[in-house]
Order: C-alpha cells, then structure tokens, then sequence
C-alpha cells in the first residue's frame, strides 16, 4: 500500500490557510512563562537525579529458573538498610530484577554492596547477583558536567549550521527554539519527576536534531517562498511556508509519537522515562517550529531582492490572508 492509499493521510486537509503569526504574541508570551516555570521547576523541587548523576549502586539480581521474585520484598528489604531511594526494576523475567540504591558518602562502597546483597538473601531466600557497578560522587559530577556541555555544544552547533545555511536572523530564530525546547523539556522531565540520567541527556538531544530537522523544513520552505513572491508582505509569506509544510509536520510527529507510545508501554520501566521526554520534546519542538523559530524573523527582517525588508511588528488582528 502506498503512502497515497493509506486512509488515514486522506483526513489530512490538501491545503490549509490559518493565520499562525497572528497569533504569535500570545503563543511568545504562553512560551516565556512555561520556560520561567521550567527553569524554576529544575531548582524546586529540582530534577530526580539518577544514580548516574548523583552517584550510587546497581546490580541485577536473579532467582533460579522457574521461581518468580517479589519485588515488594527487595524493595522493602533494601529500604530497611536506610540507604536513601531505592529503585526495584524488574526485567526480562519474573525472575530477575536491577536494584538501585546510594552509597552514603564516607562509607565502605564494597561493605555497603555487600550488606544490600545480604538483606535480600534474608528476605527472598537463594539469589544470584550479578552485573554490579558503582559511581562515585566525583564521577556522577563530572557525568553531569558532561552532558551539560553535550546539551550547549549541541545548541551552539546548530545556531552555526542554521548561520551558514541560511541567514543570522534565520540562525537566531533556531536558537530561540532550540533554547526553548530544551528548557521545556527539563521542565516536563522536573514535573513527572521523570529520574533524570545519562539516557535523557541522549533523549534531549534527540529532540534537538527532531527540532532542527523540522525548523530547516520550514525555513527552506520559507526561503524558497521569499524568492518567488517577492512582492507579498513578509507575515504572509512566513503563513504561507508554514501551511505548505503543516501536513509533512503532522505526519511526522504522529507517527514518531506512535512508536514512543509503544516503546513506553511496552519497553518497561528502563524506557518509559525516555520514552515520555521524547514523546513532550517531539510535541514542544514542532510547536516552536511554528511559533517560536519561524516568527521572530519578523523582528529582524530578511534579504528580498538585493535589499533588506525592515522587520514588521507583530501584533493581534493585523495579519492577512495568504
């Protein structure tokens, strides 16, 4: 079945006209303050650190082939030794789980190991551990470190591809939406205290290049649209460029949307965090293609045939119909 014969793709309208910058003040100002929200929302209550970033321990325990093992009971059993949050994930099987626990700071990390691993024994009967690793305090902060500065090197690597590519005032709209996703996504990340590891700095870059991806699609579209109608008012070009490439932006985010949805549901707890930030980043990246990258372009102007079109305000009710 081809792409035209799927069902579904005829619900999608051919050709659509809504007037996006329109409404763009409104949608700039809802965007300031759920990125202030976010950023207060980081340090209160702060992100649910992992033990990648936060230091601790994890092994995978596993009980003999055919017998399933409580959970509740090593929960409660590691709880008991006062060793801070406790994470119990089963995998696989009934049978085999990871633990994750913290080492206080100051104490023996092989006797702290060792006594978990005695707790369980005493509380689920035979065991086998396996797939020990530990991370110190000094390691997680520069884990941490590290994928902060993966996140900004990411961010100014595309301010400079959108640069070169295009125009600065194009590379400073990407940015604006680049900086935009990905303190939202910190926020949704801070809100479902999703725990925050080495997978969701890969998730948030991830959303980066989703994002990027989306805006260079509206932007060539853009780019194109302002040399063949050279004569429109920039607002109704940028309207224009962002209808033409509506229905590729919706087909997308659905169906990448779609599958994170199953790889949530079905991945386990391991993948739901990651699966969730993708699935909000995805949402928030194609929004602020829309309302955050493409119309601030407006406020800088752009190149039209030689000469450069003075940027026009934005406000409520002045747009046109493309």
């Amino acid at each position: 079945m081809t792409m035209r014969g799927w069902p579904l793709i005829k619900l999608l309208p051919q050709k659509t006209n809504f007037r996006f910058v329109r409404y763009a003040p409104i949608m700039g100002i809802l965007s300031a303050v759920l990125c202030a929200a976010s950023i207060v929302a980081c340090f209160y209550p702060g992100l649910n650190m992992g033990i990648d970033f936060r230091g601790g321990a994890s092994l995978e325990v596993a009980k003999p082939a055919g017998q399933v093992l409580d959970l509740g009971a090593v929960r409660e059993a590691v709880g008991a030794t006062g060793l801070g949050d406790v994470q119990v994930q089963g995998i696989d099987s009934e049978s085999n789980a990871i633990v994750r626990f913290q080492i206080p700071e100051g104490e023996n990390q092989t006797e702290v190991v060792q006594r978990v691993e005695a707790a369980i024994s005493d509380a689920v009967g035979e065991v086998t551990y396996s797939g020990v690793s530990v991370v110190g305090s000094k390691v997680s902060g520069e884990l941490f470190m590290s994928g902060m500065l993966a996140l900004g090197s990411a961010v100014v690597l595309m301010f400079l591809y959108i640069w070169f590519r295009f125009e600065p005032q194009f590379g400073f709209g990407a940015i604006a939406g680049l900086i935009h996703d990905v303190v939202l996504t910190f926020g949704v990340i801070a809100l479902f205290r999703l725990e925050f590891s080495l997978n969701m700095v890969a998730a948030i870059l991830t959303v980066i290049g989703y994002s990027m991806n989306d805006t260079v699609v509206v932007f060539d579209r853009l780019r194109e649209n302002l040399r063949k109608y050279k004569t429109m008012p920039l607002r109704e070009v940028i309207d224009l460029s962002i209808n033409e490439t509506l229905s590729r932006t919706i087909i997308t985010g659905i169906t990448a949307i779609m599958v994170l949805a199953a790889l949530a549901l079905l991945g386990g707890e391991a993948l739901f965090g990651f699966s969730i930030a993708l699935m909000m980043g995805i949402i928030i990246g194609t929004y602020s293609s829309i309302y955050v990258g493409t119309p601030i372009i407006l406020l800088w102007g752009v190149k039209r045939g030689g000469a450069v079109e003075e940027a026009e305000p934005i406000k409520l009710g002045m747009a046109s119909r493309p």
